[in-house]
């Protein structure tokens, strides 16, 4: 019985990275471009993704800029279809506005479940049409959260988004598998990002984080790149429909 060691490595493919201005999908992006892909980060912001995309092609990697808000979902279903077919789609765009469910206000949720499932959908809508219609498969990993597995105060309009695509992503993966598109989540735990930072500025919240997962520490971009090159590669080619939880053991009790 012969065997081979996993290939993680991305060479020759093609990889879009939304949110990826900063935090989790910057990461991603960087990782993906190391690991040879040809990345495309995507954003609102202009020069923060210029800058980097910049970095990277100096470093000589492959890296492209895509300014784009994923919200306007036509303006964006219409950019993707102009572009070759991606093997590689990190739906990462995301937000919070934690506040109990007695002061969430409509704003509030037009603009949580906007971002997080109505952008989030739409844009995988354009990018496995052209999958599809490229014939080659590919890897959708849709940027989820423990808190699409439980609970937590504060956070009604948040866990409703994250379990919306967890049911999203399973679903997805039962009407792709056909087409060889492989549809996945990334499920972090409490990450230290410019989003994050200034919640655990205060004391009490950090200190109540903490006691919740049990490694004892906050996570970094870091612990969640290698998941994120996993689900890209072939070494993940018979995972589908499935949620990888990074969250230090919070979902274990």
């Amino acid at each position: 019985m012969s065997s081979s060691a996993p290939n993680f490595r991305l060479d020759g493919k093609r990889a879009l990275v939304t949110g990826a201005g900063r935090g989790i999908g910057l990461a991603i992006a960087r990782a993906y471009a190391a690991e040879g892909a040809e990345v495309t980060i995507c954003a609102r912001t202009k020069a923060d993704i210029e800058t980097e995309t910049a970095a990277l092609t100096s470093a000589g990697l492959l890296a492209r800029a895509l300014v784009a808000d994923v919200t306007d979902v036509r303006a964006f279903a219409e950019h993707i279809a102009t572009l070759a077919p991606f093997d590689i789609f990190v739906n990462n765009a995301g937000t919070n506005r934690p506040k109990p469910l007695a002061e969430v206000t409509e704003d509030d949720y037009d603009a949580v479940i906007g971002l997080n499932v109505r952008a989030a959908i739409f844009a995988a809508k354009a990018v496995t049409a052209q999958m599809i219609a490229g014939g080659s498969g590919g890897s959708i990993i849709n940027m989820s959260s423990q808190m699409g597995l439980v609970g937590a105060a504060n956070r009604t309009l948040y866990c409703a988004s994250k379990w919306a695509i967890e049911g999203f992503t399973k679903s997805l993966a039962v009407e792709l598998g056909g087409h060889g598109i492989r549809v996945n989540t990334i499920c972090p735990t409490f990450i230290e990002t410019p989003m994050t930072r200034d919640y655990f500025a205060d004391p009490q919240f950090r200190s109540a984080v903490l006691s919740k997962i049990k490694l004892g520490r906050l996570g970094t971009v870091d612990d969640v790149t290698g998941a994120a090159v996993l689900l890209a590669s072939d070494a993940s080619s018979l995972i589908t429909g499935s949620a990888i939880v990074i969250d230090g053991g919070w979902t274990a009790d």
